[in-house]
């Protein structure tokens, strides 16, 4: 490729790169203030959180894309741009998955720790902030790393609006070139390695918000396979 057809290619990476921190923070903050209602002492809290959870899950993100940039302008008159746009889309999208990981890791707390906040005359807001999230959190990242992957995946659907993203350079590179098999090649390459880069700096995350916590980073199957076995009496066999 030329340089000219190189410096296309960055810049979709350039754009990629902000769709995804964008799209991100959005359902970041989604998935947390959604996922802590659901778990509200209030039904009808939860009943509202939940119908959000459901109706972004159960509707494409393609299709949710589609209607913010095209059908949002019509209805209401906002017209966005489409970073914007896509940022919008895929945030309450993504939050919607993200608010169930928030949601589940809030219920496996141990009661016992609920209680004690309780018998400390702790305000729910209090409980939260103090006992729950700094036990929850550590356990959110591996599903929050799968789910920041799949977030990536998803920005190539922001073509559709001609958005420059790395997906819609890659194509017009392959017009331009007309070889698909050399320019596809670099664009999955360049997607591995921004989600191995993804990858890995989340697992520094989990490893450092465990060590806060005093849980080994790991597989629960890991660590039953570093655990020493015993005899049965109390002493652990060599």
């Amino acid at each position: 490729m030329t340089s000219g057809l190189w410096e296309l290619v960055l810049k979709g990476v350039w754009v990629t790169i902000q769709l995804l921190v964008c799209s991100a923070l959005l359902a970041t903050a989604v998935s947390f203030v959604v996922g802590v209602l659901r778990t509200h002492r209030l039904w009808i809290v939860r009943f509202l959180a939940g119908l959000y959870t459901e109706v972004f899950r159960g509707t494409s993100a393609l299709v949710m894309i589609f209607w913010v940039y095209f059908v949002l302008p019509i209805s209401f008159g906002w017209q966005l741009v489409p970073l914007w746009a896509g940022s919008l889309a895929l945030g309450l999208t993504y939050g919607a998955y993200g608010s169930e990981i928030v949601r589940g890791a809030l219920n496996a707390v141990d009661p016992a720790q609920k209680e004690g906040g309780i018998a400390l005359s702790f305000t729910p807001w209090q409980r939260m902030r103090l006992i729950l999230l700094p036990q929850a959190v550590p356990e959110m990242i591996p599903p929050f790393s799968n789910l920041l992957i799949e977030l990536l995946k998803g920005t190539a659907l922001v073509s559709i609006m001609g958005m420059g993203d790395l997906a819609f350079s890659g194509n017009l590179v392959r017009l331009a070139l007309q070889e698909s098999a050399e320019i596809y090649t670099v664009v999955l390459l360049i997607y591995f390695a921004i989600a191995f880069l993804l990858t890995r700096g989340m697992r520094g995350l989990e490893r450092k918000l465990k060590a806060g916590t005093g849980k080994p980073v790991g597989s629960s199957a890991d660590q039953e396979l570093s655990r020493p076995e015993t005899t049965g009496v109390g002493g652990a066999v060599a």
